[in-house]
């Protein structure tokens, strides 16, 4: 059964002078290691180190506020429109002037989940999500945006996109063989239909799905439901209860902001191969 964790359930725990750790998904929760998440409070005038194993990758995004990044890629003034992929034995400090909430996600010896890892020669990342291509989907209203994939960053260990649910769109229920996966939902509130069940979601919840759970998403508000999900590994196998309405996404040619995208994507299936 899926595993549903509201971060006002989890404690706090000092990381450092002005700072806390809320640590969403550990392997004693899940039953699993293959992704570690936290979610970090940074007071203003705050800083921590960061530094990544060189057997791990990491990842994080801002939910609120700015900080700055300093380390071994030089320096990075960063905002709520950041994901920022840290390659292994990367080290740096974050440090916010005016406080910041961080989601801070890790994978333990990631060469679990790509065999090329250890030769891959990764290295750093600053995505802008603002700037990337959105895709509408073509059965329903919901819209996608590509944040962590093999082609941005290097590597198959990890998959990551960003998921829009307009009020009152669901999408086809399936389930997943070959990774495991999770959404953290950033605002909105909807429904998570797991198999015969259902769960109420809203903003700082986190969803953990093991393979083969069939589950589904519905927006029962009146406001859009807006998700970051992360799938390990990238690469998985995607079952569909109807075929008929497998999840089909068409680039439209903008930018969340109806700007000109960073690059192109063209449209696809849900689990073919793009060069996304």
């Amino acid at each position: 059964m899926p595993v549903l964790i509201n971060s006002e359930s989890v404690d706090a725990i000092p990381m450092g002078e002005g700072i806390t750790r809320q640590a969403l998904i550990t392997p004693e929760r899940v039953n699993n290691d293959c992704v570690v998440l936290d979610r970090w409070n940074v007071s203003a005038g705050a800083s921590t180190k960061i530094q990544v194993a060189s057997t791990d990758l990491a990842w994080f995004q801002l939910l609120e506020g700015e900080a700055t990044l300093d380390g071994s890629a030089g320096h990075h003034q960063l905002s709520d429109a950041n994901v920022v992929f840290l390659p292994p034995e990367f080290e740096g400090t974050l440090e916010s002037a005016s406080g910041a909430v961080v989601l801070y996600a890790r994978v333990p010896d990631a060469g679990r989940f790509d065999p090329a890892f250890a030769d891959s020669k990764l290295e750093f990342r600053c995505v802008d999500w603002r700037a990337e291509p959105t895709l509408d989907s073509e059965h329903d209203a919901r819209t996608r945006i590509y944040l962590v994939t093999p082609t941005l960053f290097g590597t198959k260990a990890v998959k990551g996109e960003m998921i829009i649910y307009a009020p009152g769109a669901t999408a086809s229920t399936h389930h997943h063989v070959g990774a495991e996966h999770f959404q953290y939902i950033i605002s909105g509130s909807g429904t998570a239909l797991l198999g015969d069940e259902s769960q109420p979601m809203r903003a700082g919840d986190t969803l953990y799905n093991y393979e083969y759970e069939m589950h589904n998403f519905v927006n029962d508000g009146d406001e859009d439901l807006v998700f970051v999900e992360y799938f390990v590994p990238a690469e998985c196998q995607t079952i569909w209860v109807n075929p008929e309405t497998v999840c089909t996404w068409s680039p439209t040619g903008k930018n969340i902001d109806g700007g000109e995208p960073s690059r192109k994507v063209t449209a696809h299936a849900h689990g073919a191969d793009v060069d996304a």
